[in-house]
């Protein structure tokens, strides 16, 4: 068994990467067990927005992603986080892509954005 396996837990969610880009701490997490276990191949770090940051906005956006087979993002979803945050998470998650599957998966990608980090 596998460590990623060993985490899962039925109706948990999984912790599958995380990571710091810039000022936004990254994470994914699937929302079954089965769900997103696909490494990211490559990502696109969310810009920080300007107004977000002039107005000192922190947060977490969450965004649910639908991976098609072959590693694209079919569709992402906001499911929530700050309005003037939630663009820059959706623009850089579109970008990604992950591994190829045999099925679709879909997943949560959490981005935290927090204008101190550097």
């Amino acid at each position: 068994m596998s460590l990623r396996a060993a985490r899962c837990f039925v109706g948990g969610l999984v912790v599958v990467l995380t990571m710091c880009i810039g000022s936004a701490l990254v994470v994914v997490r699937a929302q079954q067990q089965d769900d997103l276990v696909r490494k990211v191949k490559s990502k696109v770090a969310p810009v920080y927005p300007e107004l977000a940051r002039k107005m000192a906005i922190s947060g977490v956006v969450k965004v649910q992603v639908v991976v098609a087979p072959n590693g694209t993002v079919k569709n992402a979803k906001l499911v929530g986080g700050h309005p003037v945050l939630a663009g820059a998470a959706m623009d850089a998650v579109r970008k990604w892509r992950f591994e190829p599957a045999p099925e679709e998966s879909t997943g949560i990608v959490e981005f935290k954005f927090d204008p101190g980090a550097q």
